[in-house]
């Protein structure tokens, strides 16, 4: 019980997530209405997403200064889960996106994909989409460990540039970034309303947590089904 406090921690966040996510009041703002619930879900799920690639990327480092190949299983598995809530997280967003830039805003569809953040969201997600058809086409163990921890760094660098500057820098539909009009606070950490911090934080918090366990479980088969590994 001791050692299964964070995932009980997981179930409880998320089940608050849920409940109070659906049914806990929520600012009433231009165009997003309630479709703002969907914050704990998109917006959660990514920020999830960056703390399982962190994750990935550190043991990947940690693979590169020892060699030590559990740590490339662990690399593996963290940038599965991470890639898993990526694409959950652009399912979600694309969903919000038709609700409020095609159906309230009458914007094409056309225009919707061409959306900068969709679109970095899209490469970044292909980016890590190749990381793993990468692994799967070395068959030596030791080659196919060391290139892709080199990958997993430079795909995790890519990020940066893909999500959080390119689609900053240019117009964009997306609230509060330049040429939006829907100029609302829903992602803005200062002037974010209080109901919302109620379920934002420990959703996020709760997601990542899950990310986790999954991801930890994955490894255990993982080693299990080698048990050299497990004396190594």
């Amino acid at each position: 019980m001791k050692k299964s406090w964070w995932k009980i921690l997981s179930f409880v966040l998320l089940t608050y997530t849920v409940v109070g996510g659906f049914l806990m009041d929520v600012p009433r703002l231009a165009i997003l209405n309630e479709s703002i619930r969907n914050l704990y879900f998109h917006v959660c799920m990514w920020f999830s997403m960056m703390i399982l690639f962190i994750i990935s990327v550190v043991y990947s480092i940690k693979y590169l200064s020892g060699f030590d190949y559990k740590n490339d299983i662990y690399a593996k598995n963290f940038a599965k889960l991470g890639a898993f809530l990526g694409i959950l997280g652009y399912a979600t967003g694309a969903i919000w996106a038709n609700y409020t830039w095609v159906a309230d805003q009458n914007q094409s569809l056309a225009s919707v994909l061409k959306e900068p953040k969709l679109l970095g969201a899209a490469i970044a997600l292909l980016i890590y989409g190749a990381y793993f058809v990468l692994r799967s086409s070395f068959t030596d163990i030791d080659k196919r460990a060391r290139i892709s921890a080199v990958y997993n760094i430079f795909a995790f660098v890519m990020l940066f540039p893909s999500i959080w500057i390119i689609p900053r820098l240019v117009g964009s539909l997306h609230p509060g970034a330049p040429g939006s009009d829907s100029g609302n606070p829903a992602l803005n950490f200062k002037d974010i309303d209080s109901r919302l911090r109620m379920i934002f934080y420990p959703a996020i918090i709760g997601w990542t947590l899950l990310g986790i366990w999954i991801s930890t479980l994955k490894i255990r088969l993982e080693l299990i089904k080698d048990k050299n590994l497990l004396n190594g």
